[in-house]
C-alpha cells in the first residue's frame, strides 16, 4: 500500500522560490498518478498540478502556469513541486495524493480521483 510524506514547506518572501518534496513508499509507486493540491484556511482544497504514472502526462492549474512545475524521480520514489514567483495568495497546506489508475493516460486535479493522501506541508509567503 502506497504511503506519502510531504516535506519542504517553509516561510518564503513574495517572489521567492521553494521546492516541495513528496516521498512515496510501496510497490509500484512509479506507476501511480500523483498530484499536488493545496488548501488554504477557509477555502476548498484545490488541485495545483498532476502527473500520470503511465506516460508522464501532466496538467497545471491556470493560477500555477509558468510558476509551478511537477517532476518525478523514479529511482528515489520522489515527486517534487517546484514553485517560483510565490505570491501572497499561495500560502496553504500542500498535499501530494496518489492513485493507481493504469487504465488512463491522463491525470486529474480533482480530489475525488485520489485515494492516498499524506499529511501535507505548510507554505507561508510573507515579507
Amino acid at each position: 500500500q502506497v504511503q506519502l510524506v510531504e516535506s519542504g514547506g517553509d516561510l518564503v518572501q513574495p517572489g521567492g522560490s521553494l521546492r516541495l518534496s513528496c516521498k512515496g513508499s510501496g510497490v509500484g509507486f512509479r506507476f501511480y498518478n500523483i498530484a499536488w493540491f493545496r488548501e488554504a484556511p477557509g477555502q476548498e482544497r484545490e488541485g495545483v498540478v498532476c502527473v500520470s504514472g503511465k506516460n508522464e502526462y501532466s496538467e497545471t492549474a491556470h493560477f500555477a502556469e509558468g510558476r509551478f512545475s511537477i517532476s518525478r524521480d523514479h529511482a528515489e520514489n520522489m515527486v517534487y513541486l517546484q514553485m517560483t514567483g510565490l505570491k501572497p495568495e499561495d500560502p496553504a497546506i500542500y498535499y501530494c495524493p496518489a492513485i493507481h489508475y493504469p487504465q488512463t493516460l491522463y491525470c486529474s486535479r480533482s480530489t475525488r480521483d485520489y485515494d492516498r493522501w499524506g499529511r501535507g506541508t505548510p507554505v507561508t509567503v510573507s515579507s
